[in-house]
């Protein structure tokens, strides 16, 4: 776009205030100012005016899990399915590495934090390791597609490269950023963190997808013939990534999403809970669960809303492109976000101060048409590290590492 373009496009929009510094640029950070206007989707900034009304959710009832007996039952035919999909090119994984260490007091990409205590283990490491315990069994390399941000790619290329993957074979390896969002205040005016810089944030964990497309990385998945794709977040240190047990069932039951569950460990845990929403797959979160829907009860006399998702899922690619086709629901979050203020000096609020906008994996649930919830066991699949100490913490998920025979 040239400037004039670009001048038309905020015109339209209201946002003429981001070329307030543009004069003060260098060309370099002109080029780069106009190229990101140009990128930035600006129809979605009208939402912050309906805010309330996206905010509605549908009639929410229970969703039965396959749970850890029928699943042991089961386990030789569900593997042998799932080991002839993935020895057939037909599983692909998706980890999701755009955050930071910030919580854990770390400037680096969350991948990068170590969480051994005689030697160095990094997170990275033990999801690289988890994922080459498939490779070994099935035989066959498994493409990992990587999605850093635009704050950690460079770093974590550089970090993953410079430790031969940690044994993974680097041609199974692609990454692709992920798309931002603009950041605004309460008016829809998108705030600038620098003179010639807007301020964006990632586009939610439901923009892992959109972003895989527009980095090109679908030619591959089509050239190659990837059917399912096992999208998983970076800091669960023990989750069990292209499980051929997992993958056979959610094939066998012919679903077009699996979701990997855990039983809840208190009715208050903050987790989300898989469930039916106006009778197609969800998720509730767990501030939206009634005191009603907390004390539901199933057949079993277990709690209707017992399993909790942790972020492992696996979908189907047919699936995934129908539902490109549609524009998923927009979450507009308020959160603190640093910007310029009139006299152009950065401010970093103590309180909330405008919105960002999301997609949400819960509303890619939400698109499809059958969802299969798989349980696992905690203690040998769940290790969240979101905080240093206390619940989800390194301190926790070393204690589980150890349990499960992995040396810190």
């Amino acid at each position: 776009m040239t400037l004039s373009q670009v001048k038309d496009k905020l015109e339209k929009y209201g946002q003429e205030h981001l070329l307030k510094y543009y004069d003060e640029l260098t060309a370099t950070e002109q080029e780069a100012l106009l190229a990101q206007i140009e990128a930035t989707d600006m129809d979605v900034l009208e939402a912050c005016k309906h805010r309330e009304e996206m905010t509605q959710r549908g009639e929410f009832s229970p969703l039965a899990a396959m749970q850890l007996s029928e699943i042991e039952a089961n386990r030789e035919s569900f593997t042998t399915i799932g080991l002839e999909a993935i020895r057939s090119g037909k599983v692909g994984a998706v980890l999701l590495a755009g955050g930071m260490g910030t919580r854990l007091g770390s400037d680096n990409p969350k991948g990068m934090f170590n969480v051994g205590l005689t030697r160095e283990l990094y997170i990275f490491e033990c999801i690289i390791n988890n994922l080459l315990d498939v490779v070994h069994r099935a035989d066959t390399w498994i493409h990992l597609f990587v999605m850093t941000s635009d704050k950690n790619h460079e770093s974590t290329v550089k970090f993953l490269t410079e430790h031969g993957f940690f044994g993974y074979k680097e041609d199974y390896v692609h990454f692709f950023t992920q798309e931002m969002a603009a950041a605004t205040d309460y008016q829809g005016k998108i705030y600038l963190e620098e003179k010639g810089k807007l301020s964006t944030s990632p586009n939610g964990n439901g923009g892992w997808f959109i972003s895989m497309k527009k980095s090109g990385l679908l030619e591959l998945v089509h050239r190659e013939g990837i059917q399912w794709l096992n999208v998983f977040a970076v800091d669960n240190v023990l989750q069990r990534i292209a499980d051929p047990c997992f993958v056979g069932a959610t094939i066998q039951k012919n679903c077009v999403v699996g979701a990997k569950v855990v039983r809840k460990n208190a009715p208050d845990e903050r987790v989300g809970v898989i469930c039916l929403e106006d009778g197609r797959p969800s998720i509730v979160e767990y501030y939206e669960l009634t005191e009603e829907m907390a004390a539901a009860k199933d057949e079993k006399g277990d709690p209707a809303y017992y399993f909790g998702v942790i972020l492992n899922y696996l979908f189907s690619v047919t699936e995934l492109e129908r539902i490109l086709e549609k524009s998923l629901p927009l979450h507009i979050v308020e959160k603190k976000i640093q910007y310029l203020d009139e006299a152009g000096e950065l401010i970093k609020p103590e309180a909330p101060n405008g919105y960002k906008y999301e997609n949400l994996v819960l509303d890619m649930i939400h698109q499809m048409t059958s969802c299969l919830p798989f349980e696992v066991e905690r203690e040998k699949e769940f290790a969240p590290i979101k905080n240093m100490t206390g619940v989800d913490s390194v301190e926790s998920a070393r204690v589980l590492l150890q349990k499960n025979g992995v040396n810190l």
